[in-house]
């Protein structure tokens, strides 16, 4: 039987975790490598790494960052962020990465997904989607870093990137992010009823219940946490005991 994931997320500058509200405010929290094996020891099912500050240094730095890490770690390592073309995802996973997500690259020229679903499988190709509501309720497609609107409508734009190759979609709700009043459900569960892979729920995980909602209610394959994890509100063993609890199969 299938079993759901919890996934941390470690938003990583230079060689440091960070973390804001809706993509902003960024505070620092602690060093990659010691949280995603802290993280990892506590039952974590996958380890996300994203490199917000995708400059060639800082992507750079977080090669070293994930390849120290990948020594070290047993669980899944996705790394995103400044990944732009097929090349730049053999260079990621060479550094240690399972799967590497692509997100404004995808918008800018959808064809990197089939090239690197063609190159490296379906399966180490995630398509990463910033969406947010806007002025008349349509969820829309944003991209660097949550900074740049464009006029893809998120739940049709999963369905092309699937269709394009991708084996994954990682699904980040900007207005939640941050804010710990739950994953935006209903985005969640039209693009999960929409798409045939995994979608991962993200952004606004506040509380042990919003986990178990993403999954029974919005109908995710895993849900990503970050902030309440690295603010010490929550570990990862009192989440998937909660999961478990509420009815969700988990590892």
């Amino acid at each position: 039987m299938l079993t759901n994931r919890l996934i941390v997320c470690l938003d990583v500058r230079g060689d440091r975790v960070v973390k804001g509200v809706q993509f902003v405010g960024l505070r620092d929290v602690g060093d990659p490598v010691e949280l995603a094996q802290r993280y990892e020891a506590e039952g974590a099912d996958e380890i996300v790494f994203l490199d917000i500050s995708a400059s060639a240094e800082a992507r750079a730095t977080l090669l070293d960052v994930a390849r120290r890490t990948a020594e070290r770690l047993f669980v899944p390592l996705t790394i995103g962020g400044g990944v732009r073309t097929a090349d730049d995802v053999a260079r990621t996973l060479r550094a240690g990465a399972d799967k590497v997500s692509l997100n404004s690259a995808a918008v800018a020229r959808p064809e990197v997904l089939t090239e690197c679903a063609d190159r490296f499988g379906a399966q180490c190709t995630v398509a990463s989607i910033d969406a947010r509501r806007d002025e008349h309720g349509t969820w829309r497609v944003w991209t660097h870093g949550g900074r740049t609107p464009t006029p893809l409508e998120a739940v049709a734009w999963a369905q092309e990137c699937v269709a394009r190759g991708a084996g994954e979609i990682l699904l980040t709700s900007i207005d939640r992010d941050g804010a710990r009043t739950g994953y935006d459900l209903p985005l969640t569960r039209a693009v999960a009823d929409a798409v045939p892979v995994p979608v991962i729920a993200s952004g606004g995980a506040g509380a042990p219940s919003h986990v178990a909602d993403a999954i029974l209610e919005a109908r995710a394959d895993a849900a990503l946490v970050a902030g309440i994890l690295h603010d010490g509100l929550v570990t990862v063993t009192e989440l998937k005991d909660a999961m478990r609890a509420a009815g969700v199969r988990v590892r």
